[in-house]
């Protein structure tokens, strides 16, 4: 699930919000989707559980839904999760696995339109699968898209802790801002995980930090933490683009208002699926000319 947020819930790139400068500007690194591969890896919530058995080896789910549990409609089936997901719930009893699968499919579709609900589904899946990563850090995206920061960056580091690596940085980072603690945001930029990112997961840290930077009025530092060779405008695409628009809305901020102008534009010549508003952005700074 490859979702970006929008304003409101102050999600990546969302002026004013946590996790960029820019209103438009908004990417959010995937949950365990339907169709694309997770954020994610781990081992289940309710302890070794016997493996197959009767109720297990024809699929079923013994256990009754939890009262909390919401319904999961009969057309949301397993297989549509990313097999790479599904493999991570091997270590749980089938019918569970089933049932968790199906939870997270459920969250990845209605992510977009009800996030409140998916994030029902995807606490039903960690309650289920607990002690596995990708279920965890798929319920730490759900939360953040949902605007539980606390929660979203408590399950996103269990999730760190159970699988090692970086992780989503970025978000944790977007997290802070959305507590209220830019400067832990900076922190996690600074740290050396935070250093050791490439590419894309790169540039979204980067963003983050110097939304955070905006946050607290330091508008110059945070034009310095955008200035980066991924700064090219002969570059498109998403990352690119939001980039660019955040880098744009820094120098706005900061008062370089011409130069800003020329980002903006350089920012919607870059937005080939039309993420950002800046063609919109720039209009507003030359009054709609």
């Amino acid at each position: 699930m490859d979702r970006r947020p929008d304003s409101g819930d102050r999600r990546f790139g969302e002026r004013g919000g946590p996790g960029g400068s820019g209103r438009g500007a908004d990417r959010t690194p995937g949950t365990a989707g339907a169709n694309g591969s997770a954020a994610h890896r781990g081992d289940d919530s309710r302890g070794p559980r016997r493996r197959g058995g009767e109720g297990a080896a024809r699929g079923l789910d013994r256990r009754p839904p939890r009262p909390d549990e919401p319904d999961l409609p009969d057309d949301i089936q397993a297989g549509d999760l990313d097999s790479a997901v599904r493999r991570d719930l091997l270590s749980l009893d089938k019918g569970n696995a089933e049932t968790v699968a199906r939870h997270l499919v459920m969250a990845a579709q209605v992510l977009d339109d009800d996030p409140r609900l998916a994030l029902a589904h995807a606490r039903a899946a960690r309650q289920r699968a607990g002690r596995i990563a990708v279920v965890r850090e798929t319920a730490g995206v759900v939360a953040y898209h949902a605007g539980e920061w606390a929660e979203a960056l408590s399950e996103l580091r269990a999730a760190r802790r159970m699988s090692g690596g970086s992780g989503l940085l970025a978000v944790m980072a977007d997290c802070e801002r959305g507590l209220g603690r830019p400067e832990r945001a900076i922190e996690i930029g600074r740290s050396d995980e935070g250093r050791a990112l490439t590419g894309d997961e790169a540039i979204e840290l980067r963003i983050v930090v110097a939304g955070a930077r905006m946050d607290l009025g330091q508008y110059d530092q945070a034009v310095v933490t955008l200035q980066t060779p991924d700064l090219d405008p002969a570059r498109s695409g998403s990352g690119p683009a939001r980039l660019f628009y955040a880098y744009a809305d820094a120098l706005v901020a900061a008062g370089r208002t011409d130069e800003g102008l020329t980002w903006f534009f350089n920012a919607a010549s870059a937005d080939l699926d039309g993420e950002t508003d800046a063609e919109e952005r720039a209009a507003e700074l030359t009054g709609g000319s």
